[in-house]
């Protein structure tokens, strides 16, 4: 690399949409599932390959590779001063058990192709480029979400970052180990000038009104509930009606009363129950206990702290009248409603306007490793429409088009704020 380029040629800089599809698909043979998606669980032998894929094609790109002991990756393309601290991007290479073949990995290598971009035109960004992959951020191996990216903002401590153990009592840290990601570098205290993700939306609004690219200003707060009620097993056909402590029926009232929740505080407001065990799970015994789970959403603090407060009051309602007990009632993640810094998403903005791109502003519903990152860094996102949707799903999918504009509209605004 030689001579910085004038800002006009910079500015007529576009990706390779071609080379970035190819690479996400390559990518998504690793785990490929026989419905189109992938299953690539975090800390896994199939994360590992998908790891090791990354690094080789960033190395490739020039970038030299760090690993922090969170097991996040830092592929870095050098600035011409590099005494100034970097403008990264990236996301998660780790995916749902039925996920699809864009979430996460696309702003990855959505960020790789700014740097090979970068490399086509000989451009030279005074800032460094920094492309992340950030650790277990879907959370359905070991919970909670996130937790690498709340390890890097001191949300959580390296420890309990570590300790996250799986079903089978695996835990991060073991598993870092196993799969030879188990960096030395410390986690979080890098300065960082400004941060971008690039995404798939993940729910409906830009296709449905067909437009390309979603400035997304804010993400909603999100509050996380484990629930047990107990009520008594008995015999399905000699105990009467009236005598029955169903934990079953109580949790039933329970669902509907979050279902209710969401849509009195509508149209921002999301309710769900998304995960359910009931015991002993007989045909023809009445359950005695139910664990189940509760995600509450709302991108105002003060709203979604009164849907806690409904929340709560209702249970112990529900309880009552299904005669049961509420063994457990514990918010076991919480972060409050994120808004991103004004002046990264205006480069976001303004990229989508001088590349000719439909753009509107646009409200996350999904937690994201930037909705951490925002804490210790000026952050903004990128969402691209996807196809009805539908994400967290074998089926999920995105037109080349989209994908093109998307790590465009990143590779402008990342220009602009790298120098």
């Amino acid at each position: 690399m030689s001579a910085v380029l004038k800002p006009e040629a910079a500015a007529v800089a576009r990706i390779n949409g071609r080379r970035l599809w190819d690479s996400l698909m390559e990518m998504a043979q690793i785990g490929a599932t026989p419905k189109g998606g992938v299953c690539r669980l975090a800390l896994t032998d199939l994360d590992k390959q998908g790891r090791d894929l990354f690094v080789r094609w960033a190395k490739e790109a020039g970038c030299t590779i760090s690993v922090d002991r969170m097991g996040n990756v830092f592929a870095r393309r050098a600035g011409s001063d590099d005494s100034l601290a970097p403008v990264i991007t990236g996301s998660h290479a780790d995916s749902q058990p039925t996920g699809g073949r864009f979430d996460g990995i696309y702003g990855v290598l959505g960020g790789l192709e700014v740097i090979r971009t970068l490399n086509d035109h000989g451009i030279v960004t005074r800032r460094a480029i920094e492309v992340v992959i950030w650790t277990n951020e879907e959370g359905s191996r070991f919970a909670p979400a996130m937790v690498s990216s709340g390890v890097f903002a001191g949300v959580f401590s390296l420890e309990y970052g570590l300790s996250r153990a799986d079903v089978d009592g695996k835990t991060m840290g073991e598993e870092l180990e196993r799969i030879g990601y188990a960096g030395d570098l410390p986690v979080g205290g890098r300065p960082i000038h400004a941060a971008f993700e690039l995404h798939i939306e993940q729910g409906p609004i830009l296709e449905t009104e067909a437009t390309t690219i979603g400035v997304v200003h804010a993400a909603q707060g999100q509050r996380w509930y484990e629930v047990v009620l107990t009520g008594q097993e008995s015999h399905a056909g000699p105990t009467p009606m009236p005598r029955r402590r169903d934990a079953l029926l109580g949790a039933a009232k329970v669902i509907q009363l979050v279902n209710a929740i969401g849509h009195k505080y509508a149209p921002y407001a999301c309710a769900t129950v998304g995960m359910l065990q009931v015991h002993p799970n007989s045909r023809n015994v009445i359950p005695g206990r139910v664990f189940f789970t509760v995600d509450l959403r709302h991108p105002e603090d003060a709203v979604l702290a009164q849907m806690d407060a409904e929340l709560r009051a209702g249970i112990a309602a529900a309880a009552n009248e299904a005669k049961v007990e509420v063994a457990k009632l514990e918010q076991i993640f919480y972060y409050s409603p994120v808004a991103f810094d004004a002046d990264c998403v205006n480069s976001v903005r303004a990229a989508a306007e001088r590349l000719g791109y439909s753009h509107r502003d646009i409200v996350s519903g999904a937690g994201h490793d930037a909705c951490y990152l925002a804490q210790v860094a000026p952050t903004a996102m990128v969402f691209v429409p996807c196809i009805g949707g539908i994400s967290h799903n074998e089926i999920e999918d995105a037109t080349p088009e989209w994908i093109e504009a998307g790590a465009n509209v990143l590779l402008q605004a990342m220009l602009e704020r790298a120098g």
